[in-house]
Parts: structure tokens; sequence; C-alpha cells
């Protein structure tokens, strides 16, 4: 039986494959601050886009550029994170990763015009993304299985906090000291990580070499099964598709709806909590639906939100209402599929969990980055981002179908 939503299996590569350090743990609440920054600089800077671009001189696409290349920074880091912390330790990767981060950071806050900082946020997610990768690996390494999978759970459970809280602060901090301010802000958090990983993280991991050939023909074998890139493709359509509606809604809401700026961060807000409700109905309805039903089914009602914005967007009859309440039956949606999308990729084939889950992850944010880009195309940007969530959710449908029927029980 397939585990509730938000309880890591134990067969993930962060959870299985080591025996736990003896007397060497790191301190949960450390792990949940490394992760919870890759995930908070992602949503921060959001709400502060049309600002900086108009200072910059740059155009919404231009912008939108620095959400897509941080998604995209933090695809590249789910492959390569683990192998180099299996080769040179986790604490080391980890604090390089933060020194990335921190630089990265400064780099965003003096940044001449809008190439420099697209570059830089690049930087940062893959500084950002040693947090979000490592600490399931750490919290492995000094745990026992049972103990593991708690411990990943509330792990999870505090980082969820990031994009809930960031895109209000950052609206916040915009507003009153301006949008270089936010990435002075995550500077500070970057050198205060750096200090409590130097005093308070162990090195809990065996240095071993890591076995490049393995790794190609795990990867070579996922990418020709049409199941696991059905599940890929398609839990990517499905869920991180959402982050061409994040990065665009400054635009939507502030040039379109004539909203101020700082009610972004709070309607955003509301619209996370979508996908923390889908999560937490996820792990009460897994267990009397099946999982492939469940999932269409969930993939579905985002369809069905996305064609309804479309067709307010076409007939000018766009509100702040109906744009907060597609939306969140959209995150919704997402909330429900993106747990049941992981599972059936990752028991596509048992024998390379490990490759797979790094693989989805991938294939996940690439998506979500390729999403994006898209939704900043064009001069009007509700239409564009109705377009990328309503075809997105359409091409999930197919991928998810052709995953199910090619798919070996």
């Amino acid at each position: 039986m397939n585990k509730p939503a938000g309880i890591p299996s134990t067969d993930d590569p962060a959870v299985a494959g080591r025996d736990p350090a003896p007397g060497v743990q790191a301190p949960l609440w450390l792990l949940a601050l490394f992760a919870f920054s890759g995930t908070l600089a992602m949503h921060i800077f959001v709400p502060a886009l049309p600002s900086a671009g108009l200072e910059l001189g740059a155009s919404t696409a231009s912008m939108q550029l620095t959400v897509s290349f941080y998604i995209l920074g933090l695809a590249v880091g789910q492959l390569v994170y683990g192998p180099l912390s299996d080769r040179f330790g986790r604490r080391p990767v980890l604090m390089g990763g933060l020194v990335l981060y921190t630089l990265a950071g400064i780099a965003c806050a003096f940044a001449p015009d809008a190439h420099a900082l697209i570059a830089a946020r690049l930087v940062q997610a893959l500084g950002g993304c040693a947090g979000l990768v490592l600490g399931r690996a750490i919290v492995r390494d000094s745990s026992l299985p049972a103990e593991t999978a708690r411990r990943l759970a509330l792990m999870n459970l505090m980082v969820t906090l990031g994009p809930g809280i960031a895109p209000i602060v950052g609206g916040v901090i915009a507003a009153s000291t301006g949008w270089r301010s936010i990435f002075v802000l995550l500077v500070i958090l970057g050198v205060t990580n750096l200090l409590l990983a130097w005093r308070r993280l162990p090195e809990t991991g065996s240095r071993v070499s890591h076995d490049t050939a393995t790794l190609a023909r795990n990867y070579a074998r996922l990418v020709v099964s049409p199941a696991f890139l059905g599940y890929s493709i398609g839990g990517g359509c499905a869920t991180t598709s959402m982050y061409a509606f994040i990065a665009s809604a400054p635009f939507i809401l502030v040039n379109e709806l004539h909203r101020d700026a700082h009610e972004v961060g709070f309607i955003l807000a509301v619209l996370v909590s979508g996908v923390w409700l889908g999560s937490v109905l996820t792990s009460r309805l897994i267990t009397r639906l099946p999982i492939g039903r469940l999932l269409v089914g969930a993939n579905a009602l985002s369809v069905v939100a996305a064609f309804i914005f479309l067709g307010a967007v076409l007939q000018g009859a766009l509100t702040v209402p109906l744009t907060v309440a597609t939306m969140f039956a959209f995150t919704l949606g997402v909330g429900i599929t993106a747990p049941a999308a992981l599972t059936q990729a990752v028991s596509v084939d048992p024998v390379v969990i490990g490759s797979a889950s790094g693989l989805y992850g991938f294939a996940q944010m690439a998506v979500g980055a390729l999403c994006t880009a898209l939704a900043g195309l064009g001069p009007d940007p509700a239409l564009s981002t109705a377009l990328v969530l309503a075809g997105s959710g359409c091409i999930a449908q197919v991928a998810f179908w052709i995953a199910g029927r090619r798919r070996r029980w």
C-alpha cells in the first residue's frame, strides 16, 4: 500500500541505502531552515517584479525570467548535489551551496540590469537547492528508518511555510524599503545559515566514490520508459505549471486588475494554501481511492479551473474574486496531484528508485521553468498565463493516460 502524502518512503534515496551514523544527529530545525531558505528565495521576490522591472527598464518577460531561471537552478541541483555529497561529504557540499547562495544574493542586490539579475538568480538557486536536497540525506544518515519517516514529515511541514509567507514578506519589504532590500535580507539569512552550519552541523555521511556509469545507465533506463516519462512530464505540467501564474500575478493584479502592490503577497498566500489543503486531502483520500484515479481526477479539477480562468480573460470579465477562486481550485488540484504523481513515477521501476526520484525532480522543475518563461510571452500576461495553465493541464491528462496504459504492474 502507498504511504500517505507527506510521509516519505523509506525507499527514497535520501532515506534508504545507509546505516545511521551512531551518536551523530543534526538539529531538525537547522535542516528545515536550510531548506526553507531555498524555497523562500524563490517566492519572496515575486511581488517586487513590477517595481524592479520599472527601475531596471526591463520588460515583463525579462523579469519573469528571474523566476524561470531560479526554478531551472533548482532543477539542475536535483541531479548534482546527491552525487557530490556522496563523494565529498554532506557538510562541505552544503556549506559550499550556502556560500553560492550568499554571494549570489549580494550580486542580486547590486544588479545593474535585468540580465545580471537573471544570472545571479540562477546561481542563487543552485546554492539554495543544497539545503533542499541534502536536508533529507542528512536526516537519513543520522536516523533509523522508522524515525526517518517521522523526522522528514516534520521537516517537510516546516519547509512548506516558505511559499506561504514569502510573498507577504516580499510585498511588505518592496513597498517600504525597495526591492533590493529583499536580497539584503536573503544575504543576511545566507550568512546566518553559514555560521550555524559551521558551528552546529556535523558530518553525517561517509564518503564514497560515486559510480557515474551506473547513474548514467539508471537515467537512460528511465528516459526510455513511457510510464516514467508520462508521470514525470505529466507531473510537471500538472504541478509546477502553477509557477507561471505566481510569476505573472503581480502584473495581472497590479497592471490589469488595478490592485495595490502590497496586496499581491496576501493573495498569493491564499493560493498557496490551496496546495497545503490538497496535500492534507491526499493523506485521507489515498487510502480510499485508487491512486491513478485520484491523480487524473485532481488534475481534471485544475484543468477545469484553468479553462474558467481562460474564458474570463477572453471575455474581458476577469476580476480579483474570480482570479482567486479559480486559482485556488487550480492549486487545490496541484496539492493532490503532486504526491500522487511522484509516488507513481518512482514506483515504475523499483530497481532505480533513487535515480527516478532525482530525475523526476529535475523534470518537474524544468517544466515549471518552461511554463514560467512561456507565460512571459505576449503583451497580455493574463492571457499568456491562462493559455499556459490550460495547455499544460491538458498535456498532463494525456501523459497520465499514456503512463497508466504503458505501466507494468
